[in-house]
């Protein structure tokens, strides 16, 4: 029972350690560019667009499409560095404990 006690103390100790880590995410940013730079989006630690600069020598009412490339690609690169952020910032609480990959 004593064994019991200590692992929910533990468990309620990291569950405050991670809600503290999420409020630190949310204040941290990431950026990507597409097209050399033309299209810069940056994004919040909690996944959330805050910034979206696009160059206007690329904004060609004839090739919407490949604005809209740009975007995306952009987008999905963002996405991709806030994954990594939280992997690094939320992987140093869960260390050790065999998590499947992108629980956070």
């Amino acid at each position: 029972m004593k064994n019991m006690g200590n692992m929910m103390k533990q468990m309620q100790k990291m569950q405050k350690q991670m809600q503290q880590a999420q409020e630190e995410l949310k204040e941290k940013t990431v950026e990507a560019t597409a097209g050399g730079g033309a299209v810069k989006i940056v994004a919040s630690g909690d996944k959330r667009i805050t910034d979206v600069e696009i160059d206007e020598e690329v904004v060609d009412p004839e090739d919407v499409d490949m604005l809209q490339d740009l975007v995306l690609a952009a987008i999905n690169e963002v996405m991709g560095k806030v994954d990594e952020l939280v992997e690094q910032d939320m992987g140093q609480l869960t260390k050790g404990m065999n998590l499947p990959p992108g629980m956070f």
